[in-house]
């Protein structure tokens, strides 16, 4: 049966009000990001200090103030030695990054003369530059979107600080409300949130003592990079596990089978842990489709830079949990958990 003309005109009226408003609120989120930023690291960071919080007010009876004392302080020494040894770690790689670019360009170019090329009809090879299928200065620009990262969170560390100390300040002793949406959100988010870093420290942990049982130099930088990195999903594990390649072409008296197993061994943990592991310790606490998480990494990234792919995967799950307690968002809440049956259907 063919609709009324009014109804048509309705859901066209519809899909670009939906169009308008969710480019004012990227747009708003993009000029507000110098204090929206701050604010949610604090969230985050609160979401993952309260259970501590709550540990020392219940069970060792330590008045309000001072346990919200000993989390911070324990909190600021834990961050700041965890980003002390990122830091010197990948400022060591950054230093030697044209030397790496270089030798790989070396390496490279020598592979290119060997090959038979002129059976390919390829007369002159010196017109052959293998490193313009790469971006130049690869290795020197992801070092440095790290480090910028790690600079921004300092800079805005005191301000991060004081959200994180009034957000804890102003949580309510009472229970909230069974229909309220923010306990869920809280406990989606703070299991997101503990269970990453957990899974984080373990990954980099042992890309550490497999590069260093390998003799790999920088073995610390990369397992560093590979806690860092595991935060952001999909494309993280990615590049921490390629990123020892240009280190591994430099070392000269390395063996094939040393190459391989630096490879090949992280690349496993990597996969066992993010894909075998990591969900079922999580279980549906963001209920994401990986292309949804994808679509998030590029979508914040966009907006808030590299501070936004951290956050990301939490943003979005907070959008999913806030759209399916509407009923008219409902089909959007589940197509973003890659059920797109009720929004094929939805009217």
């Amino acid at each position: 049966m063919e609709r009324p003309k009014h109804y048509t005109e309705l859901q066209v009226q519809t899909v670009c009000m939906v169009v308008v408003t969710a480019f004012a609120i990227g747009m708003g989120l993009y000029l507000l990001r110098p204090v929206l930023v701050p604010f949610m690291l604090a969230v985050f960071l609160a979401f993952m200090l309260s259970p501590i919080l709550d540990l020392q007010m219940r069970y060792l009876r330590i008045p309000r103030y001072l346990a919200l004392f000993i989390t911070v302080v324990v909190a600021v020494a834990v961050l700041s030695v965890v980003t002390g040894i990122t830091v010197s770690s990948i400022t060591r790689l950054t230093n030697d990054s044209d030397r790496f670019q270089a030798e790989i360009e070396t390496r490279l170019r020598d592979a290119v003369d060997r090959l038979p090329l002129e059976s390919l009809g390829v007369q002159n090879k010196e017109e052959i530059d293998p490193m313009s299928f790469f971006p130049e200065n690869l290795i020197q620009w992801i070092l440095s979107r790290l480090t910028a990262v790690l600079t921004t969170l300092a800079s805005q560390g005191i301000l991060v600080l004081l959200f994180v100390i009034f957000l804890l300040l102003g949580r309510r002793a009472e229970p909230p409300s069974a229909e309220s949406v923010g306990p869920e959100i809280e406990r989606s988010v703070k299991r997101y949130l503990i269970t990453k870093v957990v899974v984080s420290a373990v990954t980099g942990s042992l890309v550490f003592f497999t590069l260093n049982l390998l003799g790999i130099p920088y073995a610390i930088a990369f397992g560093a990079l590979a806690f860092m990195l595991n935060f952001i999903p999909s494309v993280g594990s990615i590049i921490a596990t390629l990123l020892p390649v240009p280190v591994l072409l430099l070392t000269p008296d390395i063996s094939m089978v040393t190459f391989a197993l630096a490879i090949v061994i992280p690349g496993v943990i990597q996969f066992s842990i993010g894909n075998l592991i990591e969900p079922k310790l999580m279980g549906d606490s963001l209920d994401l489709h990986p292309v949804v998480i994808l679509l998030a990494l590029i979508f914040w990234g966009m907006i808030w830079g590299p501070i936004g792919m951290l956050l990301a995967a939490p943003l979005t799950a907070i959008t999913k949990i806030v759209l399916s307690k509407i009923d008219l968002t409902q089909p959007l809440a589940d197509a973003l958990g890659g059920r797109v049956g009720g929004l094929l259907e939805f009217r």
